[in-house]
């Protein structure tokens, strides 16, 4: 057995010898890799989505490999080509990047839908079907692709169907004088993230997903997430769905276990709403549409009562 609590603290500690005052984002993202999800790092450039996403897979051990994404990427760039042999005189299949344990798909909406979609098997599946094929993807299979929300200019916005992908949409933001003082001296004179080493490795990250699929949900805690999607589907022009309510009961069995819990509680939905939902409503348009529907989900939280009892074991 994996002791969640220990194993976790172990990661955040490593997480922060290379990124400074992001321990908050850190076990969100850490959350969606025990839920057996994805994760969408959406911020401006420079605030460390790259770095953050190398370095949880190399302390976990898997295989990691990056997609950078432009207009000019092909789905057969990620997934995988057929080309033919003169040898065997037969189409010989070549692996993408997507054949891989942790994918960081960079800027994702660069890419065009045609190659965003290339994605969506992957990610849903964890298979590639290619020339009627199914070929098997390797597991853990987790990807972690980031954004830019600000700049439009030769992007192409996700639809609704790619963000439902995402476990979590995760946002860095600037750190404060005090931490972006520390992290320029952390890497005036060395890389923190080569001194990084593995605590885990893939057969622990699958054990430790299986553990955390058994925290125990109870029905109270069951009704208030209904409750709480309910609410969101009253305020926003589309709400959020039965799947994505199914997600969030994922992502707070995973933080329960994090927390060397085997229950999860009202603050595991409370803490984790916003991240796992946000991106699932569809709100009308607004200067800053992200933070619109932080703000509705925000709002659906304080709108719907908190269970008091049958939520502690």
């Amino acid at each position: 057995m994996i002791n969640g609590k220990e194993i976790t603290g172990r990661l955040l500690a490593g997480v922060g010898r290379v990124l400074v005052g992001k321990e908050a984002q850190a076990e969100q993202v850490l959350c969606a890799l025990f839920a057996d999800g994805h994760v969408l790092l959406e911020d401006v450039p420079g605030t460390g989505k790259t770095v953050l996403a190398r370095a949880v897979a190399k302390l976990i051990g898997c295989e990691y490999k990056r997609v950078q994404c432009t207009p000019d990427l092909l789905p057969g760039d990620v997934t995988g080509l057929s080309v033919y042999s003169r040898k065997t005189e037969d189409f010989v299949f070549h692996p993408g990047p997507a054949f891989t344990q942790v994918l960081l798909a960079d800027e994702l909406n660069r890419a065009t839908p045609r190659t965003q979609a290339a994605l969506l098997e992957c990610m849903e599946e964890r298979q590639i079907t290619q020339s009627g094929e199914r070929m098997l993807l390797p597991r853990p299979f987790w990807v972690l692709a980031t954004q830019n929300p600000v700049e439009t200019q030769g992007t192409f916005p996700l639809p609704e169907a790619q963000l439902d992908r995402f476990l979590l949409r995760v946002s860095l933001g600037y750190p404060d004088h005090a931490q972006s003082v520390e992290a320029l001296g952390r890497n005036a004179s060395r890389q923190p993230l080569d001194e990084l080493e593995a605590v885990l490795d893939a057969s622990e990250v699958l054990q430790a997903q299986a553990q955390a699929r058994q925290v125990e949900v109870s029905p109270d805690v069951r009704d208030y997430i209904v409750s709480l999607g309910e609410e969101t589907r009253r305020r926003a022009r589309l709400g959020a769905s039965t799947r994505a309510l199914i997600a969030l009961t994922h992502a707070c069995q995973a933080r329960a276990w994090m927390n060397g819990r085997d229950y999860a509680t009202p603050d595991d939905v409370k803490a984790l709403a916003v991240p796992v939902l946000s991106h699932r409503v569809m709100v009308d348009s607004a200067l800053d549409r992200a933070q619109a529907q932080r703000e509705l989900v925000n709002a659906a939280l304080d709108a719907v009562p908190v269970p008091t009892e049958g939520t502690e074991a």
